[in-house]
């Protein structure tokens, strides 16, 4: 309830269309540019703050699953960056994957009476056998967690690249540009196209960060821990007799990014996990859960945010209505790709003709939602060559705390 009054205000926000030319002009005279030079900020300030954010809450916010320690550093930067990639498009599928590594992580952790941060390091490939193969299967741990519990938390985190404390200032950091935007809606001084979608990806990075606290950032070499002598049953013979698997397809890789389970990996025929892996947790339905919390709350709150925007100033009235069909296609794709799945998989399932529709209409989503997204990215900046007067006054903090 409070986010959502949180957008509202935010729409309520001093910024005007293009439609409106009686407004437009008082628009133009309101907060002229004889401010003094401690209360007025620069494009280059507005773009350049933006972008800080938009690189911390994508590339430093990241914290990756263990690499295959045979590549290098350019295939490390890719990978990266690829990812990152996927964050500026679809950060709903980064937030699901932290949810459910998160939730996998305080499984394991109560289950078989470790830290948090050792059921992190088990979902992210950081155990490895004396072979080589990732530890990232429940049914090895019998033969392998005597060894894991004799790993101290402290040398798990001693290969982190960040600690708490920097975690927690990076978060810090999110919350302030928050408290920013809060501030100029405060104070009745309108946002950005571009501040707006900073916005966006500053919430859901605080929501990132916190979930992934405990998850060791930039570990680029596994611990190897030693198997114990255990009798193995039939079930565990999959997970240590090699097989191949073959390479994955396109379409397992982006089911696999989405709700964390590949179908065809096998830690054994593997000298890593991939990049979106949790472990499956043995709680009837809870990675479904997860995915469902992930993919319609974050993708809603995400769409949402960007519909706070809606009476801002465009350069023209077609920049304008793209803006505000993107950001409620974007709000509204979660619920929607969620219904059709219900009635692809009900009352649709035996009927060809409905199935094929619903179906059509799903994969036509799928293909629309990044375009949208690209809309909104470049309008983020094209929109930025035309500003009121008003969005280069700076917030006056002294109205907040006095003698400053």
């Amino acid at each position: 309830m409070l986010f959502w009054i949180f957008v509202f205000l935010l729409t309520k926000q001093s910024g005007l269309t293009q439609g409106h030319p009686d407004l437009l002009s008082r628009a133009a005279t309101e907060a002229s540019c004889d401010c003094t030079i401690n209360s007025c900020r620069t494009l280059f300030d507005i773009v350049w703050g933006c972008l800080a954010t938009i690189f911390a809450c994508t590339w430093v916010a990241l914290h990756q699953n263990v690499p295959d320690p045979n590549l290098g550093w350019f295939s490390l930067l890719m990978r990266k960056l690829r990812m990152m990639l996927v964050t500026i498009i679809a950060p709903e599928v980064i937030v699901g994957f932290a949810a459910r590594q998160f939730v996998s992580a305080r499984w394991i952790s109560k289950e078989f009476d470790v830290s948090t941060t050792h059921g992190f390091f088990c979902n992210m490939g950081g155990f490895v056998s004396e072979e080589g193969h990732p530890v990232s299967k429940m049914k090895q741990f019998p033969a392998y967690m005597p060894a894991i519990r004799k790993i101290k938390r402290a040398d798990i985190e001693d290969k982190s690249k960040g600690d708490t404390l920097s975690k927690g200032v990076a978060i810090a950091q999110g919350l302030w540009f928050v408290t920013q935007c809060l501030a100029r809606v405060s104070q009745h001084l309108p946002l950005t196209e571009l501040e707006v979608a900073t916005l966006a990806f500053a919430v859901l990075s605080v929501a990132i960060r916190l979930l992934w606290l405990h998850k060791p950032l930039d570990v680029q070499q596994p611990i190897v821990v030693a198997r114990s002598e255990v009798e193995i049953n039939p079930l565990q013979e999959e997970d240590i007799t090699p097989m191949n698997n073959g390479s994955l397809t396109l379409l397992e890789k982006l089911d696999g990014a989405i709700d964390g389970e590949y179908k065809k990996y096998s830690p054994i025929s593997s000298t890593s996990v991939p990049s979106f892996y949790s472990i499956e947790i043995d709680v009837e339905d809870a990675n479904g859960l997860v995915t469902f919390a992930g993919v319609f709350g974050v993708g809603s709150i995400f769409g949402s945010i960007h519909c706070a925007a809606w009476n801002a100033l465009f350069p023209s009235m077609a920049e304008m209505w793209i803006w505000r069909i993107s950001s409620v296609f974007i709000a509204a794709y979660p619920a929607l790709t969620i219904l059709l799945m219900i009635a692809l998989n009900g009352w649709a399932q035996n009927n060809d003709i409905p199935g094929a529709v619903l179906l059509s209409l799903l994969v036509l989503g799928i293909v629309i939602y990044p375009i949208f997204r690209l809309f909104l990215i470049i309008l983020s900046f094209t929109t930025l060559r035309s500003l009121p007067p008003s969005a280069f006054v700076d917030v006056n903090w002294s109205n907040y705390i006095p003698h400053l």
